[in-house]
């Protein structure tokens, strides 16, 4: 029989046997711990990642979003500028 360390639980199982257990125990709580470790950084990575991308996205938008503006009152320009035109364009008869 094993005591523990505090000596408030008696194993009443061979120690080889306990061994094991404990050993295999460790190990797997071992390897949850890893497997956690390696998401938790693929996520980081990927939180990242999809950061880095939203910005490059979000300031792509707002440089087409000015040039649609600069478009915009290009074509207002030339409207205003072919609308000024045309009055003195239409006095002009055709016979």
């Amino acid at each position: 029989m094993m005591k523990s360390a505090t000596k408030d639980k008696v194993y009443k199982s061979p120690v080889r046997k306990l061994a094991r257990f404990f050993e295999k125990s460790r190990d797997q709580w071992k390897a949850k711990c890893r497997e956690a470790k390696t998401t938790i950084k693929y996520l980081k990575n990927r939180v990242r990642f999809l950061e880095d991308s939203r910005e490059h996205w979000k300031s792509r938008a707002r440089e087409l979003e000015a040039r649609v503006k600069q478009m915009e009152a290009k074509e207002r320009e030339s409207k205003e500028k072919h609308e000024s035109l045309e009055p003195s364009e239409s006095k002009k008869t055709f016979r």
